[in-house]
């Protein structure tokens, strides 16, 4: 195998592949990349979860295939010279040239290294890449770590006519974020559930303006943008019927700024930490809401502005996830809907669709 590369393009390629690279594996191929010299480059890393695979341009002088370790192969390229990066091989013995600095490493077989798995196509959709990254962004926080119900270590993308919905739960609260298309093939409503592991990827790769194609196949999902495909297997299970689960006969309706909302609490929140954890008491009366919490260092309080009147409700909350919730609102001016001190609060944009929705159930209080 022989071929050169621009170096700015091969560090691109080898730093995007390599997120997909197992950390530790006992197949010593798994840690590493595979480097495909056809009629193309190709870069390929799979940890038998995730696999990102990467189209690189470059002169191939002699086809080949290697698997190099991701972290030495990544560090030497990153280093190298800004100039044309040549690359040839001599059994498993690879010679890496750029400028004056020169390399000679081993490799492994290719052949130990797993194939990415095809994805036969069942449904697809095109959407734009900032609409998808932002998507991802602000519901991903919500996904379950919790492995004894996998398929909530995920999030459903469920396509129905021209619009895509993602919804992320973790028992606590939920996360749904909803777009319109770009284009769709297949039938006119699918869903499917893409592991977050995977979706945080999915994200960083997304960096472009140009559109992304989600494929649905019977076992695994494809990504592709540009140059970049990324291939993660779907998650199975009945995933929790979200439509049933968000509250909206909601008799108490208050309207807020994200930001100043955020803030009062942020400010709340500095007397809490993983040792001293304590809710969050939130009263919110007419045209102000009042934030308390007292854990063994002291107690603080804050107050903000709101619009409408709450009635007195008296409500606890999980400071963080609160934040959470406020922090990935696309929107500046949000409605927080109520029913009691025990049941769920919903967030909602306060005008326009509603592109989003956010849940947080509540904490028991103690009483005073």
């Amino acid at each position: 195998m022989k071929f050169s590369c621009e170096k700015a393009l091969l560090t691109g390629a080898v730093a995007v592949t390599s997120r997909a690279v197992a950390a530790k594996s006992s197949i010593p191929a798994m840690e590493g990349i595979l480097i495909e010299a056809g009629e193309q480059l190709r870069l390929t890393g799979y940890n038998l979860e995730t696999g990102i695979r990467a189209t690189v341009p470059a002169e191939i002088r002699e086809p080949g295939s290697l698997v190099l370790s991701a972290r030495l192969f990544g560090e030497i390229v990153r280093k190298m010279p800004d100039d044309v990066v040549v690359f040839s091989t001599q059994g498993y013995t690879v010679n890496i040239k750029c400028g004056l600095s020169e390399f000679n490493i081993l490799g492994t077989d290719p052949e130990e290294f797993p194939e990415l798995p095809a994805v036969e196509q069942q449904n697809a959709l095109t959407i734009g890449q900032p609409t998808l990254r932002s998507m991802i962004a602000q519901t991903l926080f919500a996904v379950s770590d919790n492995e004894s119900r996998p398929v909530h270590t995920g999030s459903l993308f469920e396509v129905e006519g021209d619009s895509l919905t993602v919804v992320s739960v973790d028992g606590y609260r939920l996360a749904l974020r909803r777009e319109k298309v770009a284009e769709k093939k297949g039938e006119e409503n699918f869903s499917f559930v893409v592991p977050g592991s995977a979706l945080g990827e999915v994200e960083k790769i997304c960096a472009g303006e140009e559109n992304v194609e989600i494929v649905q196949g019977a076992r695994h999902i494809q990504f592709q943008t540009g140059d970049t495909v990324l291939v993660c297997r779907r998650l199975e299970g009945e995933f929790l019927a979200y439509r049933n689960a968000i509250p909206r006969n909601n008799t108490i309706r208050v309207q807020v700024d994200s930001r100043t909302l955020l803030s009062s609490i942020e400010r709340v929140s500095l007397i809490i930490s993983e040792k001293l954890k304590s809710p969050l008491r939130c009263v919110f009366g007419d045209g102000m809401v009042s934030i308390t919490t007292r854990t063994a260092i002291g107690d603080a309080a804050d107050q903000c502005p709101i619009s409408g009147d709450g009635q007195g409700l008296e409500i606890g909350f999980n400071n963080k996830y609160l934040m959470d919730a406020l922090r990935a609102a696309p929107a500046d001016q949000l409605r927080m809907e109520f029913t009691s001190g025990v049941a769920p609060c919903v967030i909602l944009p306060t005008e326009g669709e509603e592109n989003f929705i956010y849940m947080v159930l509540p904490v028991r209080l103690k009483a005073n």
